[in-house]
C-alpha cells in the first residue's frame, strides 16, 4: 500500500452523512429527439434553485441531470459554477480554514499554492496546463467576489463598488502572461493578490487561497482542497469514526429528512428516528435558510450540544437535545438469517473503511454459526464506496482467482492490477443488491462478482463513478487535497465511469425503505425480489466445507 490513502470514493461529511436523494434508477440517456426540451427544463429548474440560494440542492440536482445527459456541456457548466459557490460557503463556515486565513503570510499562501500545482502536475489522471490552472483560479476568485461570505470577511464595504473594475483589471494582468511552471504561476497570482490589496484593501492571502481552491476543485467532482479539519475528518473516517450526531440526511425541496441513524450514536440515544424531519436547529427554522447552511449548523466540536425540533410524518413536533461526540460507524449492519429453513443470510455493507474486512469476517462467521448454508444476500444499496484496497480485500473473500480490479493513470505507477487469492474464499452463493447510490468501491465489488459469475446482481444501475482519489497532506500547511489519480476497470476491462454496473435482475424501488432495515422487508421491493430469487435458486448446502474454506 502506498503512503497516501487511495479512495475509490470520497466519504461524506463528518458531522452528518449528507446525501441529496437517489438518481433515477437504471436510466440511460434520453432519445435525441427529446433532449433539447428536457435539458432546457432541467436548466430552468436548476437556475431557480440557484436564484433561491439553495446551492447544495442545486449541486445535487445538476449532478443527477448530468448522469442522465452526460454529454450536455451546458449542464456541466452549471454544475461547475454551482459547486464553486457551494465549496466557498463550506470553506468559510470551516473554523480551521478561517484560522489559516488569519495566521498565514503571503509567502505561506504562495508556497501552499505552488505545492498544490506541483501535485496536480505530478499525479492528476490527466495532464493539465500551467496556464489553465491559473485560469481556473481566477474563475474561482470571480465567484468568491460575488459571495457575501467572502466579501463580508475580506472586502471593506466602501471598496465593494470597485469589485467589477478589479475583476477586469485582474484578467488583463493575467492575460498576456506566459506561464510555463509553478514559479511563473506563483508570480502571476502574487501580482493579482497585490492588485487586490491595492484596489480593494483585501488580504492577499485570501486571494491566493481562492486560486489554490480553484485549481484543485475545478479538476473534477471528486478532487478537492481539504482544510485541516476536513483532512482530519477524512482520516477519522478511514478508521471508521467521526465526531457528530450520527445521522444521515437527505435534502429535498428545502427539507432536511433523517434517512439513517447510526447504531449507538448520540442521535439514537436521543430518540431520533429514521424518517424524522428536522424543523429547527438551535432555534433557527430550517425553512428560513438554505438547506446546506442548515446541515452545516449540525456540525460542531466534540462535547457541544445542539437543540433540534423534529417531526415524524403525521406527528406533532418534539424537541431533542443531542451532544456531539465521536461515533463509531459500523461498516457491516443488519446481520441476520432471513430464511432459517433454507439457510439464507443477509447483511448490509454500508461503506468500505479500514475496519470493513474484519467486520465482514465477524459477520460471515456469525451467519455461518447461525445456519447460513443456502445463500447470502449482500446489500450494497446507498454504499458510497471508500478505500480501494478494502474493496479488493472484500472481493477476495468470495472470488478464488483472477483479476479483481485494475487501475490506469497518467503515471506508470498508477497502472496496477489487483488479483484474488484462493486461500480463505467463501463459497456461499451470493446475491448482491445495488442502486443508483452504490458507488465506486461498491461498484468494484459488484462488478467483480458480475464478471466472475460469482453471484447475481439485483436492483438498479449503480452510480457510475470509476476513478481513484489519493489523499495528499500538504507540507506547506496543515491542509491537504483529494486528487483523482487513476481510473479503474472491471476484471473484464469494462469502465465504470458514467456506466456503472447493470443488474442482472432490474427491480425499481418506488420508495426507499426506512433505514435500509430488513424489518421493513414488506415495503422493500428489491429485498423481496432478492429473497424470492435466493429461495428458488439456491439449494441448502449439505456440508459446511462447501460454504467456506476459511480457517
Amino acid at each position: 500500500m502506498r503512503r497516501r490513502a487511495l479512495f475509490a470514493a470520497a466519504f461524506w461529511f463528518a458531522a452528518v452523512v449528507l446525501s441529496f436523494g437517489p438518481a433515477a434508477p437504471g436510466q440511460t440517456s434520453a432519445p435525441v429527439s427529446s433532449r433539447p426540451a428536457e435539458v432546457g427544463e432541467l436548466l430552468r429548474q436548476g437556475r431557480q434553485l440557484e436564484v433561491e440560494d439553495r446551492w447544495g440542492e442545486a449541486l445535487s440536482y445538476y449532478e443527477k441531470a448530468i448522469r442522465e445527459f452526460p454529454d450536455e456541456q451546458s449542464l456541466q457548466r452549471r454544475f461547475d459554477f454551482t459547486r464553486s459557490h457551494y465549496d466557498l460557503r463550506r470553506r468559510y463556515a470551516d473554523a480551521s480554514f478561517r484560522d489559516d486565513l488569519d495566521r498565514s503570510t503571503l509567502e505561506d499562501a504562495l508556497d501552499l499554492y505552488g505545492e498544490v500545482l506541483v501535485k496536480i502536475q505530478s499525479y492528476y489522471v490527466e495532464s493539465p496546463h500551467w496556464k489553465e490552472l491559473v485560469e481556473r483560479g481566477i474563475n474561482g476568485l470571480d465567484v468568491a467576489l460575488s459571495e457575501p461570505a467572502f466579501l463580508d470577511r475580506n472586502v471593506p464595504a466602501d471598496k465593494r463598488p470597485g469589485v467589477d473594475a478589479f475583476r477586469h483589471e485582474a484578467r488583463r494582468e493575467l492575460g498576456p502572461r506566459v506561464i510555463q511552471d509553478y514559479h511563473d504561476a506563483q508570480a502571476a497570482v502574487g501580482s493579482v493578490a497585490d492588485l487586490a490589496r491595492q484596489r480593494l484593501g483585501m488580504s492577499p492571502v485570501a486571494v491566493v487561497l481562492e486560486f489554490t481552491c480553484g485549481a484543485t476543485n475545478s479538476r473534477d467532482p471528486y478532487s478537492a482542497y481539504l482544510t485541516s479539519d476536513l483532512l482530519a475528518e477524512v482520516y477519522s473516517q478511514i478508521e471508521g469514526n467521526f465526531v457528530g450526531l450520527g445521522v444521515e440526511l437527505e435534502t429535498d425541496d428545502g427539507r432536511l429528512t433523517i434517512t439513517r441513524v447510526i447504531t449507538g450514536s448520540p442521535a439514537e440515544q436521543a430518540g431520533i428516528r429514521s424518517g424524522d424531519r428536522i424543523l429547527s436547529i438551535d432555534g433557527q427554522l430550517v425553512s428560513s435558510m438554505a438547506t446546506d447552511r442548515a446541515a452545516n449548523l449540525l456540525q460542531g466540536k466534540e462535547g457541544t450540544v445542539v437543540q433540534l425540533s423534529l417531526a415524524a410524518a403525521g406527528d406533532a413536533a418534539r424537541q431533542a437535545s443531542v451532544r456531539r461526540r465521536r461515533v463509531d460507524v459500523p461498516s457491516v449492519d443488519n446481520v441476520q438469517i432471513l430464511d432459517a429453513a433454507r439457510g439464507i443470510g443477509y447483511l448490509r455493507l454500508t461503506c468500505f473503511q479500514k475496519t470493513t474486512s474484519r467486520d465482514l469476517d465477524d459477520a460471515l462467521w456469525k451467519l455461518h454459526r447461525g445456519g447460513m448454508r443456502g445463500g447470502l444476500i449482500m446489500d450494497l444499496r446507498r454504499n458510497p464506496g471508500g478505500l480501494l484496497i478494502t474493496a479488493v480485500e472484500v472481493v477476495d473473500k468470495f472470488v478464488q482467482q483472477g483479476t479483481i480490479v485494475s487501475t490506469r493513470g497518467r503515471n506508470v505507477e498508477e497502472g496496477l492490477t489487483y488479483s484474488a487469492h484462493a486461500a480463505g474464499t467463501w463459497g456461499v452463493p451470493l446475491v448482491v443488491l445495488i442502486d443508483g447510490d452504490s458507488a465506486s468501491a461498491a461498484e468494484i465489488f459488484a462488478g467483480a462478482i458480475r464478471d466472475h459469475h460469482r453471484g447475481t446482481i439485483i436492483g438498479s444501475r449503480s452510480y457510475g463513478k470509476g476513478s481513484v482519489q489519493g489523499i495528499f497532506p500538504l507540507h506547506a500547511g496543515q491542509a491537504g487535497m483529494r486528487l483523482t489519480t487513476a481510473k479503474f476497470y472491471s476484471p473484464e476491462g469494462r469502465p465504470y465511469s458514467h456506466v456503472g454496473v447493470e443488474p442482472d435482475i432490474l427491480v425499481r424501488q418506488t420508495a426507499r425503505p426506512i433505514n435500509g432495515s430488513v424489518a421493513q422487508g414488506a415495503e422493500d421491493a428489491v429485498l423481496s425480489a432478492a429473497l424470492e430469487f435466493a429461495r428458488k435458486s439456491f439449494a441448502r448446502q449439505p456440508s459446511p466445507a462447501d460454504v467456506s474454506t476459511q480457517r
